[in-house]
């Protein structure tokens, strides 16, 4: 398995294993949880991804379950976290309206609760969850400055960020944001083309990919048959299945994209690295992409 380079003392694997239905799988025990860690590891997935809100504030405590029955698995692993969303559920089960929370004690609460639920001493990546509309960037960026500086956290980012909610969070900080968590697939790729990928390629910035299968519609089928039909026979010459194959499709992208793949299914996530098998030159990229418009690019 290919790895990225996050900082100068950490990197992350190419394929990243996202954790947000973990909660509710119908399983749920550390053993169970600990399986699916340790079918990644096998094939070189050392990233999970998490976050504060995932499983109705439960998803973190599910995984911590597990760390703590098997805590050989922290030394294995490097952990992604985000916070700032504060919805009417779990712990927030008395907030009046859904809301984005960016003040330094929000953020200082939220590292406290990640690092005891998970049962871990640091956080190897916290995000901004969402852009806040009523951000102080100067307290926001000096919280995160903090973080960092009291070991808590190793380094910081965003998702679902803009340029210019970059550039404003950033402007306000020491320490450099180093990932953009934005949604991008076959079936969600203006990224490509309003300015989001070319922002962060331009500054070396690794991107981190959620639904790159198109919240399961990619798999599924349904919707566009041209691009179903190029991929299932892309699929077949490469001996996978399609899904392998949209993921293959972010991975060939010259700007260094990390998909975030989320599945409680045991055998699925043990086929994850498939992706890695598919070539992708670039007329092949070109035709899934045409294909995807439903048009000849211009």
């Amino acid at each position: 398995m290919d790895r990225v380079n996050i900082t100068d003392d950490l990197s992350f694997s190419r394929i990243i294993y996202g954790m947000w239905r973990l909660a509710e799988a119908d399983d749920t025990s550390p053993a169970h949880v600990q399986a699916k860690v340790e079918a990644c590891l096998e094939q070189g997935i050392t990233t999970m991804d998490q976050a504060d809100i995932y499983g109705g504030y439960m998803a973190e405590e599910v995984f911590g379950a597990s760390l703590k029955a098997a805590p050989t698995l922290k030394d294995k692993i490097e952990i992604v976290t985000k916070c700032d969303i504060v919805a009417p559920a779990g712990r927030y089960s008395d907030a009046r309206v859904k809301y984005y929370d960016t003040s330094p004690a929000h953020i200082n609460a939220s590292i406290d609760h990640s690092l005891r639920l998970m049962d871990i001493d640091k956080i190897d990546l916290l995000l901004i969850h969402r852009p806040d509309p009523f951000m102080s960037h100067e307290e926001t960026g000096a919280a995160l400055d903090a973080a960092v500086a009291s070991g808590k956290v190793r380094s910081v980012g965003v998702s679902n960020f803009k340029l210019h909610d970059w550039t404003l969070l950033q402007s306000a900080m020491d320490t450099k944001l180093v990932t953009n968590q934005i949604e991008i697939s076959l079936t969600a790729h203006e990224a490509f083309t309003n300015g989001d990928v070319a922002y962060l390629q331009e500054r070396k910035v690794p991107i981190m990919a959620w639904s790159p299968l198109g919240g399961g519609g990619l798999v599924t089928g349904g919707g566009n048959a041209d691009l179903q039909s190029l991929m299932a026979k892309m699929a077949a010459d490469a001996g996978t299945d399609v899904g392998a194959v949209a993921v293959a499709w972010l991975l060939a992208h010259p700007a260094n994209i990390m998909p975030v793949m989320g599945t409680n299914n045991l055998d699925r996530i043990k086929a994850l690295s498939d992706a890695m098998k598919v070539p992708m030159d670039r007329q092949q990229w070109y035709e899934l992409y045409t294909a995807a418009l439903g048009q000849e690019v211009p």
